[in-house]
């Protein structure tokens, strides 16, 4: 079957694609170099709506490139993109179209036969990276024989394994055979995996995936600039001897072991990335392409796709609009903003306040020493960026004199927004909040970084108890995107506005909360956690039960992630939720041993590998009634199932899609599940718990 026959059948099956058109226009190109046919991708739309490639918008290009190669008067191509975009890859929203392998592996051949026209047609051929260029995006580039990235390029990636695919149309083979295995490894499958890390302009030059980087002022005028002097041999192009020995196969072994770390076997995609890399070592053009072909098919046709594009809508939609938000137009201006506590987690949020919002930013903590040493923290996070190139010298000037500190909160007194980060105590909370109140304006918001309490017993003594409202972020701040924001029984429209205007303008994905014991993510956690406990202290050995919810592909076992959260505060935040709902949240005896024991992990961790600490085997009492992991997984889900039904009856979030997103972003929870509930649908646990789906068929690929 031609391609054209491949391109029309693919065509009658996707009706509602957006179409990127491939815009071509002849360019005269200086230095007497010829004429280029510049292909522009523009799909209509501004930056908001990238460009993407379905069966539409792989025909255009197709049509663009055969006439350029038809043409004796063309001497080279270009491609290029709209403004700040050249591509972000397929266009997904097509995929639950595809019911069939066949229809799944056609779409691969597809963009390999559109796009190797560009390496395969007989004349040079340039791609001029101006913006993102995203997996199939970054893929048309890689066809070129010649690549220019404007130094403002941001989101250069393969985020394919992340979503449940693998880079289908040539970036598996490609990326390895241009900058070699080992940096082929970190693009498609680490960075992917390591939440959806992207590279910037320099970053894909520094990389080998660009051969110059050009400012972003007049990029395209410099880029034909620079493909003319390639065009006429003023400037030869000259790329590293790839390593094809043992440092190819040590990148891929790599590669598995931090698949494994991450996804514990339990998602396909980022193991058929490795291989089809592993692969590209010996294969030709055709044998690679192929066999990408057939990856691409076998995962189309898997439940993990889409799960994926379940959860990639969730963080790119829902998250962009926050059901039940006030309308932004009720949001107060924020000029300054307050910290109370200076301790690390103050530090970290008074850090991301000045950089997001470049506002006056000032903490206050009981003595000049911990003051100085949270401004200091800050100060010293900014010199790291500097010292990374992430910001310039005068940027780094201008945010460290934006950060002061004070013993005294009457610097507060102009403030717009004061957010309190200190112990997790009730009536300490209530009595910085009271003093506050006599200094503060009447509606300057009082925010609480509480992970547990209540907001609204917080706010019950102030004279403006309206203006309070919780502020949940998670740890580390500068990583999690979730901005759990609370909504006490008195907090009014305005306030709520401002706080989610807030959360934008710091590039959290925000989501309301009603004010129940430890919101949303803290109260699965716990839940998900005493269970895990409870089956120890019945029995079940420590490293065990972390095992057995590795099938899951969480991002870290149980007693490890008790460690990251701080056994203090888990031990605190089970402490409140018995407070609370005594019948399913218990606290475990042994974890309250360990903590009054000072320990601060269950584990030792000799040779970077974790055992459990001898003390605390000394120091808990176990019974004699282990769990199997099957039984322990089915506990687990089980309880989750109940809880989340609970919790949607008790209208804490909307939907049960907010629960999902909650726990994709505040708690890593896997894309490749999909989410929690979708995930409890599939499995059959909701039903049988609950006698219902959280969820409808035909979301989330739920048949």
């Amino acid at each position: 079957m031609s391609l054209q026959d491949l391109i029309d059948q693919a065509v009658a099956i996707e009706t509602d694609e957006v179409l990127t058109h491939a815009h071509s226009r002849d360019v005269v190109l200086p230095n007497k170099a010829g004429t280029m046919a510049l292909i522009t991708l523009d799909n209509g739309h501004d930056h908001t709506k990238p460009n993407t490639f379905g069966p539409k918008g792989l025909a255009s290009l197709n049509a663009a490139i055969d006439a350029a190669l038809a043409r004796d008067d063309v001497a080279a191509i270009g491609v290029t993109g709209k403004p700040f975009i050249l591509a972000a890859g397929a266009d997904l929203t097509g995929v639950p179209k595809l019911t069939d392998r066949e229809q799944a592996l056609n779409l691969g051949k597809i963009g390999h036969g559109v796009m190797r026209k560009l390496i395969d047609g007989g004349k040079p051929s340039f791609a001029f990276v101006n913006g993102v260029a995203l997996g199939g995006g970054l893929e048309v580039a890689l066809h070129a024989q010649y690549r220019t990235v404007s130094v403002a390029a941001g989101m250069l990636a393969t985020p394919e394994v992340f979503l449940g695919l693998i880079p289908g149309w040539g970036g598996n083979f490609l990326l390895p055979n241009l900058i070699g295995a080992d940096k082929a490894v970190k693009v498609v499958v680490e960075n992917a995996l390591n939440q959806n890390k992207m590279l910037g302009g320099p970053d894909a030059v520094s990389y080998g995936i660009g051969d110059v980087l050009l400012d972003s002022a007049d990029f395209l005028e410099q880029s034909l600039l620079w493909a003319s002097k390639v065009l006429t041999g003023e400037i030869t192009v000259t790329r590293p001897e790839i390593d094809r020995g043992e440092a190819w196969d040590a990148a891929v072994a790599r590669g598995k072991g931090f698949a494994d770390l991450k996804v514990s076997g339990a998602a396909p995609a980022p193991y058929r990335a490795l291989d089809l890399i592993a692969a590209a070592k010996d294969n030709d053009r055709d044998r690679g392409f192929a066999a990408e072909d057939e990856a691409l098919a076998d995962l189309i046709m898997r439940e993990e796709l889409r799960s994926g594009l379940y959860a990639f809508d969730l963080v790119n939609k829902r998250a962009k609009r926050p059901a039940g938000a006030p309308d932004k137009s009720l949001a107060r201006p924020v000029s300054k903003v307050g910290v109370v506590g200076a301790g690390l987690m103050a530090g970290q949020l008074a850090l991301l306040f000045v950089r997001r919002l470049e506002v006056p930013v000032v903490l206050t903590d009981l003595d000049q020493e911990r003051v100085d040493r949270g401004v200091g923290y800050v100060h010293g996070e900014i010199d790291k960026l500097l010292g990374k190139g992430r910001i310039r010298s005068d940027k780094a000037s201008q945010l460290k004199a934006l950060v002061t500190g004070s013993v005294d909160r009457q610097v507060f007194a102009d403030a717009d927004f004061v957010i309190e980060a200190v112990f997790e105590e009730l009536q300490l909370k209530k009595t910085i909040f009271a003093d506050l109140e006599k200094i503060i304006r009447p509606n300057a918001i009082l925010a609480t970084n509480t992970s547990s309490l209540s907001i609204t017993q917080m706010a019950a003594d102030l004279e403006h108890p309206e203006r309070v409202v919780g502020f949940h972020f998670f740890n580390p701040v500068a990583v999690l995107p979730l901005l759990e924001i609370i909504r006490a029984d008195q907090t009014d429209d305005a306030s709520l506005a401002t706080a989610f205007a807030v959360g934008k303008t710091l590039k959290k994905s925000c989501v309301l909360v009603k004010d129940a014991p430890a919101f949303v993510v803290n109260r699965l956690l716990t839940r998900f956690l005493g269970e895990v406990s409870a089956a120890v202290d019945e029995g079940t050995p420590i490293p065990a039960a972390d095992k057995a919810l590795s099938a899951l592909g969480l991002p870290m076992p149980p007693f490890v992630l008790l460690q990251l959260v701080g056994l203090p505060v888990a031990l605190h935040v089970a402490e409140t939720m018995n407070a609370a709902y005594p019948d399913r949240f218990a606290v475990s005896e042994n974890l309250a041993k360990v903590v009054a024991a000072g320990k601060s992990s269950f584990y030792v961790w000799p040779e970077g590998k974790p055992v459990v600490d001898p003390e605390v085997e000394a120091l808990v009492t176990v019974g004699d009634q282990p769990s199997t992991a099957e039984e322990l997984r089915t506990r687990v889900l089980t309880a989750l199932a109940e809880e989340i039904r609970i919790m949607l009856d008790e209208g804490v979030v909307a939907e049960a899609q907010d629960i999902d997103l909650c726990l994709l972003l505040g708690a890593g929870w896997p894309f490749h599940l999909g989410g929690i509930t979708p995930y409890l649908d599939r499995s059959g646990i909701a039903e049988k718990v609950n006698g219902s789906r959280f969820l409808p068929k035909g979301v989330a690929g739920l048949a």
